[in-house]
């Protein structure tokens, strides 16, 4: 570490920057204002949750401008098994979540032609353009992202991730991490779960070596215990969605979610999410709904459309429409109660093998369907995403199964998560519209 670097990161960051962040957020939650632009008429006020939201991941990307030289920083795939680098004191950047920042400011068609004109194919996730585009010209809402010192990816969500991180390896000439998990048609067999353990205590060395630390395995017991309460209130907050009217949207959902994926296995996001959760129950208590006049009730599956949240969520609310549920929300919370604290290797080779889109397709229907039971649903929305082909697979045949076995309406809504080419605003509007007809409002 250079005194500069360091010096940089003490005043900039920690003495400064974090301090004036935190002073706005708390300011502006004392002073809480609805947006002057918000549809009272249909839409409930934000939460004031949403105030810690922003000043949490704005203090995190504000960290990353700094944090080169003086803590070793590790890129993760979304469904990667943090908890071990954390421990070690890593910096953890999410390239998918910077991606989908990207998305939600509409910044991604501008980031992705600079990986385009270098040769990758449209064809590519546009969460990999995005952060390979990034990678290639330093564009980022966020002003700078940190260079990796070590790259970790799991292959629970997707292969892409293999070959994306390749390039992000020969790229910044770092060593990569592969956790290959076994694709479940059932729940994981002894050896299974065997085979991702000893891939977890393999990487630790090398993770150390990055690192300059050995493993505390204390610290990685408090890590796992701060993750676990974390994902547990996470699926709280979206338990409370089954309360009719129902307090939060999933496009709520889908803006606080970031923390989860972010920042689990911080003290903060545990405090973060109980302060949610209780907001939430006040909203309960009064008898607030997300949506005003909340007629029916969806279910999301898939990534959200990160550049139309608003105009989706406005649109299904001026008809009484609400989302309260959704497939890629829950994944972040369904997996706490197999986390086991004291037992923290094993335990997180067993919960990173059981992620939704390492599951089969009758395993992701099973959950819709209970979905739509427990929160009384009356239809279903699927987004046919584009770049993600493996959570996009079997929607047609649950889409049918969903009307035939469940009775309930189903919509297959063909889009993009991020990036704004594949998306037809007539053509979703007329979609939508001729789904309410069937729904009846």
């Amino acid at each position: 570490m250079s005194v500069a670097q360091s010096l940089n990161y003490h005043i900039k960051f920690k003495l400064f920057g974090s301090q004036i962040v935190k002073w706005q957020a708390n300011r502006a939650y004392r002073n809480f204002k609805e947006p002057k632009n918000r549809k009272s008429d249909i839409l409930a006020s934000p939460l004031k949750i949403g105030v810690k939201t922003k000043e949490l991941i704005t203090k995190h990307y504000l960290e990353g401008r700094y944090v080169n030289g003086v803590r070793p920083v590790a890129w993760v795939t979304s469904g990667a098994p943090v908890e071990i680098l954390k421990a070690l004191g890593f910096y953890i950047l999410y390239p998918e979540n910077h991606a989908a920042l990207c998305g939600a400011r509409r910044a991604t068609l501008d980031i992705s032609s600079e990986a385009e004109n270098r040769g990758y194919s449209v064809d590519i996730c546009s969460y990999a353009r995005t952060d390979i585009g990034t990678m290639l010209s330093g564009k980022t809402p966020v002003g700078k992202l940190p260079k990796p010192d070590i790259l970790l990816a799991c292959t629970n969500i997707c292969q892409t991730v293999l070959f994306w991180y390749r390039v992000l390896a020969k790229h910044y000439n770092v060593p990569l991490i592969v956790i290959d998990t076994p694709f479940l048609y059932d729940n994981a067999e002894p050896h299974q779960v065997e085979y991702v353990k000893n891939q977890l205590e393999n990487s630790i060395e090398t993770a150390e070596r990055v690192a300059k630390k050995s493993l505390d395995f204390a610290k990685l017991k408090n890590v796992v215990k701060l993750s676990k309460e974390a994902a547990a209130l996470w699926l709280e907050i979206m338990e409370r969605g089954k309360n009719i009217p129902a307090p939060i949207s999933v496009f709520d959902q889908f803006i606080h979610m970031a923390l989860v994926v972010e920042k689990r296995g911080d003290a903060e996001t545990v405090d973060f999410y109980a302060k949610m959760l209780a907001e939430i129950d006040e909203r309960i208590e009064k008898g607030i709904g997300a949506v005003v006049n909340e007629k029916k009730r969806l279910l999301w599956d898939n990534l959200p459309i990160w550049h139309k949240l608003r105009f989706l969520s406005e649109f299904l609310a001026e008809h009484g429409v609400s989302v309260v549920a959704s497939t890629y929300t829950n994944a972040w919370g369904e997996l706490a109660p197999m986390i086991d604290v004291n037992n923290p290797i094993e335990s997180l080779a067993k919960t990173y093998i059981h992620p939704i889109l390492n599951r089969s397709a009758e395993y992701k229907l099973q959950v819709m369907e209970k979905m739509i039971d427990e929160y009384k649903l009356d239809g279903a929305i699927l987004h046919s995403d584009r770049s993600c082909k493996p959570y996009s697979m079997g929607q047609v045949d649950e889409r049918n199964r969903l009307v035939t076995q469940a009775s309930k309406p189903a919509l297959l809504l063909e889009a993009d998560h991020s990036d704004p080419r594949s998306y037809a605003d007539e053509q979703v509007k007329n979609r939508l519209n001729a789904f309410l007809e069937m729904l009846g409002v």
